[in-house]
């Protein structure tokens, strides 16, 4: 129990799955620190605030001030109370969030999050703002103590940065050139994780399958996936993001050949059309793209593959959105992450001639979107009758309550929602069931569950659930799983899109 007297904190992330796992590691470092959660809905209400901010919106500078202009009466109250902002945005900015928020009281990049606590007491002691900002990596992320947000699934960071220059995303200038973590730590820290009853990890990289470039090694990637598959324990093995120019055929043999790498893939198309790929500066083509979209299809039958697309770029023409529905059309992904263009600030794409009208944009968009729901209708519909294992999970249908069910991730990913069986399961437990029913976003299991597996990940679940006294807040991103590694990308259309 701790006592009334801890300081407490509060972290709020904003944007990629990077950003989720950095902010896993600021929680674990202010709670080395001595400091305690602060209650869920907190909203600022705590000794020290924590922004961890995304730089790829438009508009994510206004958001960010428009925050911290909230906390500046609250802290004019509170006494003692810190407000930190690190994130891509702080990369960004410097000096410049402090000039125009002169109660934040530290600043930090995206290189030294390690330097946290150690900079809030600085500017505690020293009574003035702390500015730090590293150009290259300090410490690796996975290296720094943690507080991870599930009991049973988890992120692991296997590469940081990026060597890519697509021309409308800004990352790489923020988080610098890719740099790959050693495979013996990758793996060490996963046996760890499923030593502490993980049973699902995901592998994190901003271009993750070019994992093995920092290092001489085409074929790291895939030899990577083929050692997480003799990891006994491990049941799900997901990663995210790939880029099609590293997409090998040695990865689809890696995935095919190893059982408890998942049968999902995420990748990036952005467009279907040539001359915007080429202006975007992606290394591929239509023709490659699909080409692997085969290659996996052919070894993965039952892939469920899912992508972003960006509508209306620089120059895009009616012909060149044409192609992305082609496109479309051909892969039938399961599910699209789909943004209309905007300017990034500090993007090539930015400045670019030919900046498409927001009224023919979302025309366009509206067409990509209303495509994407039939196909993922009709995907799904091929899923009912199948006998599936779910693992279930924590916080993903807001109305289990109501409907007497629980919900559960299919090995392809899929959420679905299935009846709640008599014997009692937990997150992290694995039931079978029979799909009865199909909507574009979700399946149904409506009959009786056919078999439950208690595991160590439901025992892990059960075990911290039991020490902790409230549920703890959760980062808040706005995606469908809070708390959990997010079952598909956070639509950031550049942070995490590549």
């Amino acid at each position: 129990m701790y006592e009334m007297s801890a300081k407490t904190y509060e972290v709020r992330t904003y944007g990629c799955q990077m950003n989720v796992h950095d902010s896993e590691r600021l929680s674990g470092l202010l709670e080395d620190a001595g400091y305690v959660r602060a209650p869920e809905g907190a909203d600022g209400d705590a000794d020290v605030v924590v922004f961890n901010t995304c730089a790829v919106r438009e508009n994510a500078d206004n958001r960010l001030y428009g925050n911290l202009g909230r906390l500046a009466p609250m802290k004019s109250k509170r006494p003692g109370m810190q407000i930190a902002v690190g994130g891509c945005l702080a990369q960004k900015d410097r000096d410049t969030i402090v000039k125009k928020a002169p109660w934040v009281d530290v600043v930090f990049g995206t290189h030294n999050i390690g330097k946290l606590p150690v900079l809030l007491e600085r500017a505690r002691v020293q009574e003035e703002a702390q500015v730090e900002i590293a150009e290259s990596l300090e410490a690796f992320p996975s290296t720094l103590p943690t507080r991870r947000e599930s009991a049973y699934a988890a992120w692991v960071s296997i590469s940081v940065g990026c060597n890519n220059t697509c021309t409308f995303c800004i990352v790489p200038a923020l988080r610098g050139k890719e740099k790959d973590r050693r495979t013996g730590d990758i793996l060490a820290e996963i046996e760890a994780l499923v030593g502490e009853g993980v049973s699902e990890i995901t592998l994190l990289g901003q271009n993750v399958n070019a994992y093995g470039s920092d290092i001489g090694d085409r074929e790291a990637f895939s030899k990577l996936l083929r050692a997480c598959g003799k990891i006994e324990g491990l049941e799900r093995v997901r990663f995210t993001s790939p880029h099609p120019r590293d997409f090998t055929d040695d990865v689809i043999a890696a995935m095919a050949e190893t059982p408890n790498v998942m049968p999902q893939l995420h990748m990036p198309l952005q467009s279907g059309s040539d001359p915007v790929l080429k202006a975007m500066r992606r290394s591929y083509r239509q023709e490659r793209y699909l080409g692997i979209i085969e290659k996996v299809r052919a070894a993965i039958p039952h892939a469920a593959i899912t992508t972003d697309i960006i509508v209306g770029f620089p120059g895009e023409t009616e012909e060149d959105f044409e192609q992305t529905l082609h496109v479309v059309r051909e892969a039938r992904f399961a599910q699209a992450f789909t943004f209309q263009y905007s300017k990034r600030p500090g993007t090539p794409a930015a400045t670019m001639e030919n900046q498409i009208p927001k009224k023919v944009v979302q025309a366009r968009y509206e067409r990509l979107v209303a495509l994407q729901e039939e196909i993922s209708w009709e995907e799904n519909k091929k899923q009912v009758g199948r006998t599936l294992e779910l693992m279930i999970a924590e916080g993903e249908g807001r109305k289990d309550g109501a409907t007497h069910r629980l919900s559960g991730r299919a090995p392809d990913n899929r959420l679905v929602h299935f009846t709640k069986p008599d014997d009692e399961v937990r997150p992290g437990d694995v039931v079978t069931v029979e799909i009865t029913y199909a909507a574009p976003h979700h399946l149904l299991a409506e009959g009786a569950v056919l078999d439950v597996r208690r595991t160590r990940a439901g025992d892990a679940w059960e075990k911290r659930n039991a020490t902790e006294t409230a549920k703890p807040a959760g980062v808040m991103l706005g995606l469908p799983a809070v708390g959990v590694p997010a079952p598909l990308p956070a639509p950031t259309g550049g942070c995490s899109a590549h």
